[in-house]
């Protein structure tokens, strides 16, 4: 009887256990669905977004390749997150299994991109923009993808150049295209004042003193650490998440 007794108060703890791990792994799981929405969000503001992003994202095949890349895998978390609470509720071993694996496969592809990150952070240096602008931009009326790009980010930021309008001397392909002009047409600040675009363009006038680099830090210095933030936020998850699924798959009968 005793023996009965004990066997009874193990298989009520082990279903409290359960029961605990299927309820903290839907909760985890509402919390994926949430990211998921949120990234699905931030990939679709980009793309209609009226102030000038969305020329930017166009322009720019990486940018155009990272903003799709953020709405497939808002829509693949928002799915396992939806499929995860399922599989909690219901109890179903073949629904969490098949979570577990595409999670573990999500899990793993946002530690590469994390890892590529670091290792390429050189890249988003302002001597590396400098460098390339001097090399590739010929003008404001060019068609060139890298020169649309940067007469997009100029206008939507109110900048010129990377550091200034200093980054259009002797050296830079710009002035070797356009040997008559200091800066581009982009650089000329656009208001009442400013009456002739072509004495702007010789230096005569005054033009945009920001730098780009400075003025898109600057606006997204807030949103980068946020975007961190979430990031580790949403690897914690998901790495709680298969912790629960698995737990939750051997303990069902």
């Amino acid at each position: 009887q005793g023996q009965g007794e004990a066997s009874a108060r193990s298989t009520r703890m082990e279903g409290d256990c359960l029961s605990c791990i299927k309820y903290l792994m839907f909760i985890f799981n509402f919390f994926i669905f949430l990211g998921g929405a949120f990234l699905l969000g931030v990939g679709i503001w980009v793309l209609v977004d009226p102030t000038g992003f969305r020329e930017i994202v166009a322009a720019n095949p990486l940018l155009f390749t990272g903003v799709y890349a953020i709405l497939v895998m808002g829509g693949m978390l928002f799915l396992l997150g939806f499929l995860g609470c399922c599989g909690a509720i219901r109890e179903n071993k073949c629904l969490l299994l098949f979570f577990f694996m595409l999670i573990l496969i999500i899990f793993l592809a946002e530690l590469a991109v994390a890892i590529l990150a670091f290792i390429f952070r050189e890249h988003l240096t302002r001597d590396y923009f400098t460098k390339e602008l001097k090399t590739h931009y010929q003008g404001s009326n060019s068609s060139d993808v890298f020169t649309s790009t940067w007469n997009a980010i100029m206008t939507t930021f109110d900048c010129c150049g990377v550091n200034s309008a200093e980054d259009f001397d002797d050296h830079s392909l710009f002035r070797r295209l356009n040997p008559s002009r200091l800066v581009p047409e982009v650089c000329c600040q656009r208001n009442d004042l400013m009456m002739s675009r072509e004495e702007c363009v010789k230096g005569i006038m005054p033009i945009r003193t920001k730098g780009c680099y400075s003025a898109v830090v600057d606006y997204f210095e807030t949103y980068i650490y946020v975007a961190g933030a979430l990031a580790i936020v949403v690897l914690t998850i998901e790495l709680f998440a298969m912790v629960f699924a698995m737990c939750l798959f051997r303990g069902i009968q």
